[in-house]
């Protein structure tokens, strides 16, 4: 199929990285694997981080032009057979791709697709109601998480989804860990920015501080407009434990988490974490929280150890057992790279959005 591809919140090629990012373009990488004919429609960032009349009506009128441009494209050019939406939610809905689907009666899908009834108030409410809309409308709503199904079901009852496990390109994640005796290598890939990534920070330091007696070092992957925040809360620590790596482009990211020994992200309001998928590609196992999507990628006592979420005490005993038992780390380690290798890579996600394009969109199309 011609697939009409677009990420409201942020286009697979913005230049700033982030996970909505590398996961638009691993959907776009997985869906070309199938075969499709993939290509990003529209630049249009709908993304508003504050709830203003003003700002919703300002995008759009963008996405009006954007519309009219693509009418005319298409009546030249011809229609693609779909379009796909990657992550509208509250702050970045679709207001482009719903009317434009039903003007020329293609189907529209949407992947990662989320509502929230606690933002379904004020100024947040029109739109969230154009997600809740596109939801309807589509042919299918491709769900990562139970949870984002669930909260789907529970607002729009009948909505057609299919469930696509978050995944990742285990190519990169050929090289053999570089295993050490000795002091225990902790690693962490993360951007630098308010909010949850700085709750992570701040946990992770503080559950550090509680482990000064054991032979670790961390090395932090990552930079931000926080960086300077970061470092703070972590000033408590010797400063020879830390390695602060700051960014590194995304093919480096193999290699460092190579040289690991455990990762471990507290992951607070993660939808999910590619980078935990990333981490146990190469063979690290992950000390995260038991919160939002997380457990959809790290299998508890398996993979990785997840402890209830805010609980520093059990973040760090988690941390402390698996830097004093090897064998424990080494076993999960293993499990981590098959699991990710056999169940998450982009071949397994090609094959799932196959199954999901036969069962809903080519039927609709």
């Amino acid at each position: 199929m011609k697939i009409a591809f677009y990420a409201p919140l942020k286009s697979p090629d913005h230049a700033v990285p982030s996970g909505d990012r590398q996961m638009a373009r691993l959907l776009i990488d997985a869906l070309r694997l199938g075969g499709h004919d993939v290509g990003i429609v529209s630049h249009l960032r709908s993304f508003s981080r504050e709830a203003s009349d003003e700002q919703l009506s300002s995008l759009r009128t963008e996405a009006e032009r954007e519309v009219r441009r693509l009418r005319r494209l298409w009546r030249d050019e011809g229609p693609p057979d779909a379009w796909f939406c990657y992550h509208p939610y509250y702050k970045a809905p679709d207001l482009i791709g719903p009317r434009i689907s039903g003007e020329f009666s293609i189907p529209y899908v949407t992947a990662e697709s989320s509502y929230s009834y606690r933002r379904n108030v004020g100024a947040r409410k029109p739109a969230q109601d154009e997600v809740a809309a596109g939801a309807r409308q589509a042919a299918v709503n491709i769900c990562f998480t139970q949870r984002d199904r669930e909260g789907l079901e529970e607002a729009i009852p009948g909505v057609r989804y299919a469930m696509l496990a978050p995944f990742i390109d285990v190519a990169p994640f050929h090289e053999p860990r570089q295993t050490a005796a000795g002091v225990c290598r902790l690693l962490a890939v993360a951007m630098m920015r308010p909010g949850d990534k700085m709750d992570s920070y701040r946990m992770l330091a503080k559950a550090l501080t509680l482990l000064v007696d054991l032979p670790w070092k961390m090395s932090i992957v990552g930079d931000g407009s926080a960086r300077g925040e970061v470092q703070g809360v972590f000033a408590g620590l010797p400063a020879e434990r830390l390695d602060w790596l700051g960014e590194k482009e995304p093919k480096a990211i193999a290699g460092i988490l190579a040289r690991g020994d455990l990762y471990v992200w507290p992951g607070c309001g993660e939808a999910y974490g590619l980078s935990y998928l990333e981490a146990q590609a190469a063979g690290l196992p992950v000390v995260a929280q038991r919160t939002a999507g997380v457990p959809e990628v790290v299998r508890d006592e398996e993979t990785g150890l997840l402890t209830k979420a805010g609980e520093i005490d059990l973040f760090a005993a988690a941390i402390r057992r698996l830097i004093s038992d090897t064998a424990l780390r080494a076993g999960f380690g293993a499990n981590a790279r098959r699991f990710v290798i056999e169940q998450r890579s982009l071949q397994a996600a090609a094959r799932r959005l196959g199954e999901i394009f036969r069962d809903f969109v080519e039927k609709a199309a």
